[in-house]
């Protein structure tokens, strides 16, 4: 199926783009400790950074994690049921799963708008970190995180042969 083939390569390149940024990010915080104990000054702006890349890396890899099978779930009671009960639990948490991540996305929305028509900023002094990127951010991922469930559960239901699940969704 063609959408699962695109939702899989926008999951695993965001996820790719979160653990290079995750990489850099270490770079960034090594450096402040650096600064700290070297020259006894922090690299400024480092906290502001730290923060809102961390929000920003977590919704980046939720679709891959959702779209990998590796959301909580309990293998061993799905094992032990019949298929039909199987289908009905794995629909029911697709649902839920599904729902909470529309919920971010409707609670996130003026917030996003907001902080962009303010242009809102994370910091004081030296380095000031814009804050929209991250709100928005959050409304992307959840979008994606739902878009996965929605293909999880199409995939599931109507058992189409899901090829993220056999390749383990190998970068």
């Amino acid at each position: 199926m063609i959408f699962l083939s695109y939702s899989d390569k926008i999951a695993k390149s965001l996820m790719v783009t979160a653990a290079v940024w995750a990489f850099f990010l270490a770079f960034i915080i090594l450096a402040d400790i650096i600064a700290r104990g070297v020259f006894n000054s922090p690299l400024h702006g480092t906290r502001e950074i730290v923060a809102n890349s961390i929000v920003i890396i977590v919704f980046l890899q939720a679709g891959y994690a959702i779209r990998s099978r590796s959301m909580l779930h309990s293998d061993m009671l799905l094992s032990r049921v019949p298929p039909i009960v199987k289908k009905i639990m794995l629909s029911i948490s697709y649902s839920l799963g599904l729902f909470f991540f529309l919920v971010v996305i409707t609670g996130s929305w003026d917030l996003a708008i907001q902080s962009w028509v303010e242009n809102e900023y994370d910091g004081e002094g030296a380095l000031k970190v814009p804050a929209w990127p991250t709100r928005f951010m959050i409304i992307v991922g959840g979008f994606l995180c739902c878009v996965n469930y929605i293909a999880l559960a199409v995939a599931d239901i109507f058992e189409i042969k899901d090829v993220s699940t056999e390749e383990n969704m190998n970068v």
